[in-house]
């Protein structure tokens, strides 16, 4: 008959911390900024009210833009009467496209 084979034994074992803390990073020197593709052009007319505009990145569409700018993804057809001029069709944005985002009229909220 066979004996089974033994466990090791750590009840000698010790442990022990040395040394100090270890150096924290120095986050000094970072500097912060954001960007944007927003930017304001003066508007025609009267108004000295701004119209926005928007750079069309990969991955975009009207409805999440709409949602970007005015809360709510069914305002898209606002973007894509504005945007008639460069817009054929809704589906089809393009990446690099600049567009303009007009305010919302009081009745369109």
């Amino acid at each position: 008959m066979t004996t089974p084979p033994k466990k090791p034994d750590f009840s000698s074992v010790q442990s022990r911390v040395t040394g100090s803390e270890a150096p924290r990073a120095d986050f000094g020197n970072v500097a912060s900024g954001v960007r944007s593709s927003e930017q304001a052009i003066e508007g025609g007319g009267g108004g000295s009210q701004g119209v926005r505009t928007h750079t069309v990145v990969r991955g975009d569409t009207l409805s999440g833009i709409a949602k970007q700018y005015y809360g709510k993804a069914g305002s898209w057809p606002i973007l894509f009467e504005a945007n008639r001029d460069k817009l054929d069709n809704p589906d089809l944005i393009h990446p690099g496209q600049i567009l303009k985002i007009p305010p919302l009229a009081s009745g369109n909220e």
